[in-house]
């Protein structure tokens, strides 16, 4: 929507995951977060997943996800699927962060009503 309106993912629970990614395994850590996506994005309280790339740190990745509620993020996040989708991912994992919040206002950009 435009023009201030609000979109429907205020309320959303979005999850925030810090990756730092070791040296050399960035390459390969993007291929497997791209072949692994489904074990997110098919759960049933999935509304979607971005990855993102620091523009300053050479080896730190952004995992943003959102959720219809708490709830849905906490049954995926014990779920077997998780547990391997995690496991996938782990080795090329040095550190990171993890951050929960909900979306308390989102309007968007000229730009989103033309497509882009």
């Amino acid at each position: 929507m435009t023009n201030g309106k609000s979109t429907r993912s205020e309320g959303a629970f979005r999850v925030l995951l810090r990756m730092e990614i070791n040296p050399g395994l960035e390459s390969d850590f993007e291929k497997a977060w791209r072949g692994s996506t489904e074990a997110v994005t098919g759960h049933p309280a999935c509304l979607g997943q971005w990855l993102s790339k620091d523009n300053d740190e050479e080896s730190v990745y952004f995992i943003v996800s959102d959720w219809v509620d708490e709830k849905g993020f906490r049954d995926f996040e014990t779920s077997d699927a998780h547990l391997a989708h995690r496991e996938r991912l782990h080795p090329y994992r040095g550190k990171g962060s993890f951050n929960t919040m909900r979306v308390v206002a989102h309007i968007e950009g000229k730009a989103s009503s033309h497509g882009a």
